[in-house]
């Protein structure tokens, strides 16, 4: 089960006007639990006023930089991006989870393949990752991206990229478009839509081509990607998520209990399993969510985002029933292997048996 280790961070980078890129350095025992895979990400956590935040940034760096990196943009109101962008310093500790994720495909040195990337505004940190490694490790393979910003001032990684496109010539396209900034190119402007996405594959895609497709931003623009990229000939696997989402602050302490929750018993015997220990306690079946229930009776049970975006709460329902309402992290067969992720699970049953540790 993952747990937090130390961070130094050796250098801040200013990358835009409300965001920085920090190095970070594990200590030497901790090393070979932050090798990471391209667009992974990290979890950090740090107590503000009393109250204990946890936040996922993703790595930016390639596998062959030796480094781990990760960027971090200014949230209006968020508490932990704007202490990152604000007081962080060099030679500051940072409390972190081993890297996760998934939002990434096999590498093969001998493959041709044709990668397309979709990235709207800090949800390029996880591409540029991938990016970079596979221009490195597929040199036979190509990739174009296709970047929404509102404005150039706020493009993250734009000279990055650019020395990437000018090192990897004709391996690396990429389509700028930016919300409120006019371009000599009408498509090139405005809001990534389904008629925009028309456009890109009538003028500069060729669907036909593409082997995987990686999407990361906001979640009403990449269902409309991803809608588009369907009706254009890709298959689901050939798809890959990453999606934007926090449930702390802000959300909501109680939740509505679903119809079938609330015909049934109103408490629930719960086993949970964590590390090796199984503790047993009550909760009500009134909407509360199993992994809140958790931490409630004093377990340190894994989460992030607490919003069914990451998979860092998964478990295993080994005994019993539960109602999931929201899944962004996890693939049908999991879920039919009886995966679950806790952060998003009513119990249906009077009793529930659950593992962390499967």
């Amino acid at each position: 089960m993952p747990r937090f280790h130390p961070l130094e961070v050796t250098d801040i980078r200013r990358e835009t006007r409300d965001a920085v890129v920090l190095t970070l350095r594990p200590r030497a025992e901790d090393a070979a639990a932050f090798a990471f895979t391209q667009g992974q990400y990290l979890t950090f956590r740090r107590d503000f006023d009393g109250d204990e935040l946890r936040r996922s940034y993703s790595i930016c760096a390639g596998l062959d930089e030796g480094c781990l990196r990760v960027g971090i943009k200014r949230v209006e109101g968020g508490a932990f991006s704007t202490w990152a962008n604000e007081m962080l310093r060099p030679g500051d500790t940072l409390d972190a989870m081993p890297p996760q994720g998934r939002f990434h495909t096999p590498l093969a040195p001998d493959a041709a393949r044709s990668y397309l990337g979709f990235a709207g505004g800090s949800g390029i940190t996880p591409l540029l990752s991938i990016i970079k490694t596979v221009l490195s490790r597929e040199p036979r393979s190509s990739f174009t991206l296709v970047y929404a910003n509102r404005q150039t001032g706020s493009i993250m990684f734009r000279e990055e990229l650019e020395d990437l496109k000018n090192l990897h010539l004709g391996r690396l396209s990429i389509v700028h478009i930016l919300e409120s900034e006019g371009q000599e190119i009408d498509l090139f402007t405005g809001r990534i839509d389904a008629e925009k996405m028309d456009m890109l594959f009538r003028m500069w895609i060729d669907a036909d081509s593409v082997d995987t497709a990686f999407i990361c931003g906001p979640e009403p623009m990449m269902l409309t990607i991803a809608d588009s990229l369907r009706r254009h000939g890709l298959a689901d696997e050939q798809i890959r998520f990453e999606l934007f989402a926090s449930g702390q602050p802000g959300r909501a302490k109680a939740r509505a209990a679903s119809r079938v929750a609330d015909a049934a018993a109103h408490a629930c015997e719960v086993s949970v399993t964590l590390d090796g220990t199984t503790r047993t306690f009550t909760m009500p079946k009134d909407g509360t969510f199993v992994l809140d229930a958790a931490i409630a009776h004093h377990m340190d049970a894994p989460y992030s985002c607490k919003a069914g975006v990451c998979s860092t709460c998964r478990a295993k329902v080994l005994e019993g029933q539960v109602e999931m309402e929201v899944n962004h992290a996890l693939e049908d067969y999991e879920v039919r292997a009886g995966y679950v992720l806790s952060c998003q699970c009513i119990p249906l049953s009077d009793r529930l048996v659950l593992s962390y540790d499967e």
